[in-house]
């Protein structure tokens, strides 16, 4: 029972990756013709719309002990989903994705700095690797020129990692589903707000992907967190990498880009750097 249910999970994390893709694509399919800070918005809207129902019905909103940082880690997060679609608009999208990867080794690095947790050789080793494998795709010095629109994959990842180490504090004293059910319905006004500036009606076209992407960010979360829940994290965690290589394949179909050497090659660098700075950390909670 138990390997089915793995076999399950593992299958569920499978197609998430796969779908997580799609986010990247329609952001390029939207580029030039919905400004980023609109497509922040509506992601975060039709995400609400798509689980209202789930946190009518069993959410507690009131409870919550939190109120400020409950805005201040929304903010942070829709800065980071607008800094990655900024990245998915200009720069190569497997570019972009693989630097987007780093999230993990700048939330080690900002839980040693930032809350005391202890790292050790295996993981400060990871973080110094993760930063030569994003000098290797941005190419700060190479043939191929410095590309800076990669520069907002990388900020994207550096507000992730922030929002998340909010997050762990927070959930000291708050329940999981609380959390995200604040962190959705915040997300809403505060993107109506920084959009109000740049708004302009979008075609129906338009607002159909904007709807599809909301709704899958929606419907990815569900799957991911009822996945989790099968399954050991440190099983289902690097099947997000997949993300990559489905990305890179949609981008050729699609778009016709080609990831030259240097991406694939930084891309490894700061995969292995993300399993060795996240594994030390997870052995050490582990004892």
């Amino acid at each position: 029972m138990t390997t089915n249910r793995t076999g399950l999970a593992i299958a569920i994390m499978v197609l998430a990756a796969c779908l997580n893709s799609l986010d990247a694509v329609i952001v390029r399919l939207l580029a030039g013709q919905v400004h980023p800070l609109m497509i922040g918005f509506f992601r975060s809207f039709f995400g609400l719309i798509a689980v209202m129902p789930w946190i009518i019905r069993g959410i507690d909103l009131k409870a919550s002990p939190f109120r400020t940082l409950h805005a201040l880690r929304a903010g942070l997060k829709l800065l980071a989903l607008v800094c990655l679609f900024v990245a998915f608009a200009h720069a190569p999208l497997a570019d972009a994705t693989a630097i987007n990867f780093t999230m993990p080794i700048f939330l080690v690095l900002g839980a040693w700095l930032f809350l005391g947790e202890k790292v050790g050789r295996g993981s400060i080793f990871g973080v110094i690797a993760g930063f030569v494998g994003v000098m290797i795709i941005i190419r700060p010095s190479g043939d191929q020129g410095f590309d800076p629109w990669l520069l907002f994959a990388l900020a994207g990842a550096v507000l992730t990692a922030s929002s998340q180490l909010l997050l762990r504090r927070m959930a000291l004293r708050d329940t999981t589903d609380r959390l995200v059910a604040w962190n959705l319905i915040t997300m809403v006004p505060l993107g109506l707000i920084i959009m109000l500036p740049v708004w302009s009606m979008p075609t129906w076209t338009q607002l159909g992907l904007l709807a599809l992407q909301g709704v899958l960010g929606a419907f990815n979360m569900a799957i991911i967190t009822r996945a989790f829940a099968m399954a050991n994290a440190s099983v289902l965690a690097p099947l997000d990498f997949l993300r990559l290589p489905v990305v890179a394949l949609m981008a050729f179909l699609i778009f016709s880009e080609i990831p030259i050497i240097q991406m694939w090659i930084g891309a490894a660098v700061i995969i292995g750097a993300t399993i060795v700075a996240t594994g030390g950390g997870a052995r050490r909670r582990s004892r």
